[in-house]
């Protein structure tokens, strides 16, 4: 039974588990720089609300998040379908966790850094973009990739809202057969696996971004 099996599941991963991660993180990513930015910035208004929206995300359970926006949003006419409600639940728990990451990571950088760049003529975006991010992504590897992988295992989350992922097929298949050890237990085999490459590719990744270490 579970022979047979393989391939369905193997199919939800590729399908939905894998690309509801990426496409989650991506965004998330997008969403936690400008959120970081916001915490440093000067601007007592913005560094505000992204300090509340932190604080929200983090103070608040991942399945709670996504129950909002897939079943209490459509009360206020705001109706979104299983796969893209999950995308942005998952983007903003994301966004509001790497937030932190990439701020403590920028802050780790020197200050003299910041102010070589200004003597060679550099403005803030171009200081950013060319001195202290490069540096400051090596840091915030590690606890990236951590909540990619986080993330990898949070996606069965997307279940609860009939999102046809890895863990949700398994369900489906276990549920006129009763083998739900063995369809269970085949699932969690192809998390890990999956996490196993991701650990893979952050030790790689992690190894590439040597060169850009102040030293």
């Amino acid at each position: 039974m579970v022979r047979e099996n393989l391939w369905p599941l193997a199919r939800a991963a590729l399908t939905m588990t894998i690309p509801l991660t990426v496409i989650s993180f991506a965004l998330g990513l997008v969403i936690a720089l400008a959120v970081a930015l916001a915490r440093l910035s000067s601007n007592v208004v913005a560094s505000n609300v992204a300090r509340f929206y932190i604080s929200v995300i983090r103070g608040t359970p991942l399945l709670v998040q996504l129950f909002i926006v897939f079943f209490a949003l459509p009360q206020f006419g705001v109706k979104i379908d299983p796969f893209p409600a999950a995308v942005i639940a998952f983007s903003l728990n994301v966004g509001g966790y790497a937030a932190e990451i990439i701020r403590s990571a920028i802050q780790s950088i020197p200050k003299g850094q910041w102010e070589a760049a200004q003597t060679i003529g550099l403005d803030y975006t171009g200081t950013l973009r060319r001195i202290i991010l490069p540096q400051a992504t090596r840091v915030a590897v590690p606890p990236l990739s951590n909540t990619l992988i986080s993330l990898v295992k949070d996606t069965s989350l997307a279940s609860t809202i009939l999102v046809t992922e890895l863990l949700r097929q398994a369900q489906i298949i276990a549920a006129p057969t009763f083998e739900f050890f063995a369809l269970y237990g085949t699932a969690a085999v192809y998390y890990w696996v999956i996490c196993l490459v991701l650990s893979f590719g952050q030790a790689r990744i992690e190894h590439r971004l040597e060169r850009y270490v102040a030293r």
